[in-house]
């Protein structure tokens, strides 16, 4: 079966042969991304129980070894095997009790057995812990009817963590999971990155608040909520929502302002060769960078990125999916290298094609996509849109994901194997 994979630096071939000389493919895009962005150097000491979402700025290392001693896995008999001799069953004299919390005073010595709860320590002497359902309780003794293994239902000292383990490493995002294992590794407090200062300019006269009033020429904002929804993360903080004036010296002004403000400055629309695309000759204005500007994608194609001194800027699309999807493709690789995330950015898989795909060649599509199923081999069946639509957004709530339909490719076959990337949060 063939892999189809994206064609690197295919660009459309309706373009000017000129034009054709700035695009670059999507891979090209996130290298550039990855080569000109650093972690924010800035760090935060927070409670453990306040870092969900957080970015480690420091490794978190184990304060003590976990468990810290040995202790029961499960309420029982802790005993010493080496005290059951002949056959059995055994009849052993209960001689103390151990709750969690408490300390075992009493030792083992010969056949005899100690009432132990779960998380409990295990008394000096015994070796085994034997579960409760497992015996037969008559005043006090207890009956074994089987030979229990040496070590049997005993956490040991250390089975988890060693005393200075590496338990997270910087730039790691903090979960329920890692929670769990720094404060199991004695972590009251962790060092995290910043929050990343985001502002986010959405150009157009036309556009106007979802739900308000609009003339017959405007359209709702659907941009300004979907990015912010986008952008919603405990490691980024949107610390200004703009509507972008549809003038280069006042648009460049706005930039300006928020660029003293943020880390970084993301626009939508504005960013074509029209007369009344702005955002492009602002940023020059402000003596911009320009890393790249036209990506061999469809939809998204002109998608832009650069920097204001060390400030970022990226110039998403205004079609709301196409913001939608170059978000999802350029701007979490951009964010996740500013907070100095070392997860990799929803990662690429194969899937399988539930239906034929035909399609005009020239550009890497990037089609919204929905996983349905799971064929015979174990792998994932997606379903997919007819065509991609960059103002149309009413199939993205059943979307899980894009699937790539490489830039040479006219015609795919039901069962075809082709990229997936799924949509995550940042």
């Amino acid at each position: 079966m063939d892999i189809h994979r994206p064609k690197e630096g295919s660009g459309c071939d309706c373009d000017a042969q000129d034009m054709l000389k700035a695009i670059i493919s999507i891979d090209e895009a996130l290298a550039r991304i990855a080569a000109h962005v650093t972690p924010i150097d800035e760090a935060n000491t927070v409670p453990l129980s306040k870092g969900l979402g957080r970015i480690l700025a420091q490794p978190v290392r184990a304060q003590g070894r976990a468990p810290s001693f040995d202790n029961a896995a499960m309420d029982g008999y802790a005993v010493a095997t080496t005290s059951l001799t002949g056959d059995g069953p055994w009849m052993l004299k209960v001689i103390a009790r151990v709750p969690a919390g408490h300390e075992a005073t009493q030792k083992l010595s010969g056949p005899c057995a100690v009432r132990i709860f779960t998380g409990a320590p295990v008394p000096d002497g015994a070796d085994a812990v034997v579960m409760q359902e497992d015996v037969t309780r008559v005043g006090d003794t207890v009956q074994l009817h089987r030979r229990p293994a040496a070590g049997q239902n005993i956490r040991r000292a250390g089975s988890d963590m060693e005393k200075g383990a590496t338990i997270l490493d910087k730039g790691h995002r903090l979960g329920p999971g890692e929670i769990a294992a720094g404060a199991a590794a004695g972590a009251g407090t962790v060092h995290v990155q910043r929050r990343l200062r985001v502002a986010l300019i959405v150009t157009g006269d036309e556009v106007r608040e979802a739900g308000g009033e609009r003339a017959a020429a405007q359209i709702w904002d659907v941009n300004t909520p979907m990015l912010a929804a986008a952008m919603d993360s405990k490691a980024l903080e949107i610390v200004a929502t703009v509507q972008g004036a549809d003038n280069c010296a006042r648009l460049a002004s706005q930039m300006k302002e928020l660029a003293e403000q943020a880390d970084l400055i993301v626009t939508t629309g504005g960013i074509s060769v029209g007369e009344e695309d702005h955002v492009i000759p602002a940023f020059a204005g402000l003596d911009g960078e320009m890393i790249f500007s036209r990506v061999a994608i469809k939809p998204g194609k002109p998608v832009s990125f650069g920097r204001i001194g060390t400030i970022f800027w990226l110039g998403l699309p205004g079609n709301p999916l196409s913001a939608y999807v170059t978000w999802n493709v350029f701007g979490r690789a951009l964010v996740k290298g500013l907070i100095g995330e070392t997860a990799p950015v929803s990662a690429r898989r194969h899937v399988i094609t539930n239906a034929p795909i035909h399609r005009k060649p020239g550009r890497v599509e990037l089609r919204l996509a929905t996983l349905c199923g799971i064929d015979a081999d174990g792998r994932e069946i997606v379903d997919f849109e007819a065509a991609t639509l960059s103002g149309c957004v009413s199939r993205l709530p059943i979307a899980h994901g894009l699937i790539y339909l490489p830039a040479e490719v006219e015609y795919l076959p039901t069962g075809a194997l082709v990229q997936f990337q799924p949509f995550c949060p940042v």
